[in-house]
């Protein structure tokens, strides 16, 4: 169908024509929203019933084309009898149940789902993009403009013709539904972890300074150090040879989770990452995040770990949390690795000298002493 508009009083005309129809206008309203890329190609469909189909009358049916983009805003416009429902309505429904039920389909059909997550409806639609022309024999409108569809064997009608069609489709052509299925499945996982945000452990409204820190005296940011440090044995050591007035001691206990993969939302599930948080008064953000540094509490963050492969394995974990989830802090100037010596040189008493301990941060300095 062309469609041809021509403006009177300038003569000039613009025209309308989709040679694919309900995949070229998709296409075009994809493109000139910024959608993104297309993640499998366009699942494209028409079916009416027939003279003989049961609960229908012949001539009821839809024509669909739908699209799943990993990034961008969804283009959704529905049709009924070619009158526009911006409001959606029951063919809209029965669209996301068909695609939700062939998907899920093909799902279980290839054991592609993981262990514990449960697969709803909005995980296959949230990133769907779709034309839906229905026809209806004596369609129920909401709304004196008919905004929305509200005949209810509509869902019915759409579903059934939606659902036989894509499970056809994604058995055809499997690689691209393993594709959409592991986008569902992300989707899924997404909203669990949404759904159990972990927050700070507080009490009253405030949040509690960690039982395991040794605060200092000071309260000057500008003065004040915590010294993240592995184990209870090296805080005890760290204890001892602190200044109390500006610098704290935090025993980290355990591993240290690496956080580069972990969700923000998910880090304060590790009681580590949980108090380091709480420690300094800052929350996690990301890089383009504005965070409340005035709460921070030091103004330098030191990692004090052990001069071996497990201490710097520990410098990398905590480093990686603090890029990742602590980027101002970094940015700022807040974080520190402290360089712990190598050596220390028992010397003993000579005459009136009394025996030291002198300690070498690495050879050349035992070398000189």
């Amino acid at each position: 169908v062309k469609v041809s508009l021509t403006h009177a009083k300038s003569g000039d005309t613009q025209s309308w024509l989709y040679e694919q129809g309900l995949r070229g206008y998709l296409s075009e309203s994809l493109s000139q929203s910024g959608g993104g890329n297309l993640l499998i190609p366009f699942f494209e469909g028409e079916q009416y019933a027939s003279a003989d189909a049961d609960g229908f009358a012949e001539g009821e049916g839809a024509a669909w084309v739908v699209s799943w983009t990993e990034e961008g805003a969804p283009v959704r416009e529905s049709y009924v009898n070619l009158i526009p429902t911006p409001a959606g309505g029951t063919h809209e429904s029965g669209l996301r149940e068909g695609l939700f039920n062939a998907v899920k389909s093909f799902v279980e059909i290839h054991a592609l789902q993981p262990k514990g997550v449960k697969l709803m409806p909005e995980d296959v639609f949230a990133r769907a993009s779709f034309i839906l022309s229905a026809k209806v024999l004596d369609p129920q409108f909401q709304g004196q403009i008919k905004e929305r569809l509200n005949s209810r064997d509509a869902v019915r009608l759409v579903s059934g013709f939606v659902k036989s069609a894509l499970e056809l489709w994604l058995n055809h052509h499997v690689d691209y539904g393993k594709a959409l299925a592991e986008l569902v499945i992300k989707q899924a996982q997404a909203r669990t972890r949404a759904g159990q945000k972990v927050e700070k452990k507080k009490s009253s409204g405030v949040a509690v300074l960690p039982g395991k820190l040794t605060d200092c005296e000071s309260e000057d940011i500008l003065l004040n150090e915590i010294f993240l440090v592995e184990g209870d044995s090296a805080g005890g050591s760290a204890k001892m040879g602190r200044n109390k007035e500006y610098q704290a001691i935090l025993p980290l206990r355990g591993k240290v989770l690496n956080t580069w993969e972990t969700e923000r939302d998910r880090l304060f599930a590790n009681n580590e990452v949980h108090d380091i948080a709480v420690a300094i008064g800052v929350d996690p953000h990301g890089p383009n995040d504005e965070p409340n540094l005035g709460n921070l509490r030091y103004g330098k963050i030191c990692i004090l770990s052990d001069a071996d492969v497990d201490g710097s394995h520990i410098q990398v974990l905590l480093l990686t949390l603090f890029y990742k989830h602590f980027p101002r802090l970094v940015e700022n100037g807040h974080v520190y690795i402290a360089r712990p010596p190598l050596y220390r040189v028992d010397a003993p008493a000579r005459g009136k000298k009394p025996a030291q301990k002198i300690y070498a941060l690495d050879e050349s300095e035992l070398i000189a002493i």
